[in-house]
């Protein structure tokens, strides 16, 4: 499967792992950019790393401008489900007959793993097959988990797999659907076992200390705030402390000798970066998990982190192993604090290893999916699926802005008597 990052890595790693224990057969389209959900692979089934996969096609191609403006009225004021319904449609990938397969022919799976609840296959999928539906929501609190279409979704599977303490609680608050079975789960990664960072930094001229930005450029990510920081805090501390970047986008990228853009490369390269850094910085608002913090952590190395997320700020605080930023002042001090105190900067890398080996490793990971479906087949499901209101019930215009909801849902780290890691100017 051609993917390297976010849900689209998620999935795979889980159909790959699973299928040593249970039989998997993967469903899904025939698209690569998820920008365009253009058609690139052919339709019909092969086989990828010993998993069968089916692809269908997608009906038509994204139109982002026309994507931005059905959000915009969906997010930002009062609509009507019809209106989510056509966000949806407009969101993509539109593939009416991977929902039919599905639905044709549920009897012959167990359970049905649909990954991200905001995009079309998963939504229709869970309503196709909403006994069998486990639903891996990959959900993070941006204006999308306020629409009204998901609630029923949420309340109506059999179970959910949540990546985060904060996910659940999310979910848990925007649909009250604490009765159906659920469990944090998350997913590993193909952590290599011996990285080489003297190799990385021969490999692309790293001779400065350096902190790794890995995943996609993009404002949304909060990486037009981290170029704004970097920048001052280059200009004020003098510092020889470059910015390596590692995944492609559309955002510009400030011409600055020491921002080095590496585009994508393998994941050998990848890790063997992330383990020569001084620390991964993670700048995002929004994450449901964060994958490349746990793989930071797994590699031994500490994370600063957008204490704006709500899942980040959790990691850091229940790992012990991160320090975290509100502010340009945060932003400074917390560096400094890494490279001045080694100390520091190794207890929190130690702490990472031991929160991803006791929380993210495929041992752990694998149980819960396994010990999941156990239970499944021997308890019925919670409540059956709300069917879509009528024609005339979908075209009133009283459903609340989506960005009101999440506005409205309780925010902040969950956690249990931990230890502060932050740093403050």
């Amino acid at each position: 499967m051609d993917v390297s990052g976010g849900a689209e890595l998620h999935a795979r790693y889980m159909a790959e792992r699973l299928s040593s224990r249970v039989g998997v057969h993967v469903l899904t389209t025939c698209a690569r950019d998820y920008l365009t959900w253009r058609n690139e692979f052919p339709p019909g089934t092969e086989e990828v790393n010993g998993v069968p996969v089916e692809r269908f096609p997608v009906v038509r191609e994204r139109r982002l401008e026309d994507f931005g403006i059905r959000s915009r009225r969906v997010f930002g004021r009062a609509h009507t489900l019809q209106e989510e319904l056509d966000w949806l449609d407009s969101e993509g990938p539109v593939s009416p007959a991977l929902v039919t397969r599905l639905r044709r022919s549920a009897a012959e799976f167990d359970f049905v793993l649909l990954f991200s609840v905001r995009y079309y296959q998963a939504y229709y999928g869970a309503r196709a097959v909403p006994d069998r539906a486990v639903l891996v929501p990959t959900a993070e609190r941006e204006p999308a988990l306020g629409l009204a279409i998901f609630q029923p979704i949420f309340r109506g599977v059999r179970a959910i797999m949540y990546n985060s303490e904060e996910e659940r609680a999310a979910i848990n608050a925007v649909s009250g659907n604490d009765d159906v079975p659920g469990v944090v789960v998350g997913v590993g990664s193909a952590i290599p076992p011996a990285p080489e960072p003297l190799r990385a930094r021969r490999q692309f001229g790293l001779h400065d200390r350096f902190m790794v930005y890995v995943g996609r450029i993009d404002a949304n990510k909060g990486c037009a705030q981290l170029f704004d920081y970097y920048l001052r805090y280059l200009d004020t501390s003098r510092r020889a402390l470059d910015l390596v970047l590692v995944g492609q986008g559309e955002l510009e990228i400030p011409a600055h000798p020491r921002i080095r853009h590496l585009g994508y490369i393998t994941d050998r390269d990848k890790f063997d970066v992330m383990a020569a850094a001084e620390a991964l910085v993670m700048p995002s608002y929004y994450e449901s998990l964060s994958m490349v913090a746990l793989e930071s952590w797994a590699l031994g190395r500490p994370v600063l982190a957008n204490a704006r997320c709500d899942v980040l700020l959790g990691h850091c605080l229940r790992s012990h192993a991160g320090l975290y930023y509100e502010s340009a002042g945060d932003f400074e001090a917390a560096l400094d604090r890494l490279l001045d105190d080694p100390a520091l900067a190794d207890a929190l890398g130690r702490a990472g290893r031991d929160y991803v080996a006791s929380h993210y490793s495929w041992p752990v990971i694998e149980g819960k999916y396994l010990d999941m479906f156990e239970r499944l087949a021997s308890m019925p499901a919670a409540r059956p699926m709300e069917p879509l209101p009528g024609w005339r019930s979908r075209r009133r215009a009283n459903v609340p802005a989506a960005i009101d909801v999440v506005g409205d849902l309780p925010s902040g780290p969950v956690f249990d008597d931990v230890q502060e890691w932050s740093v403050r100017a």
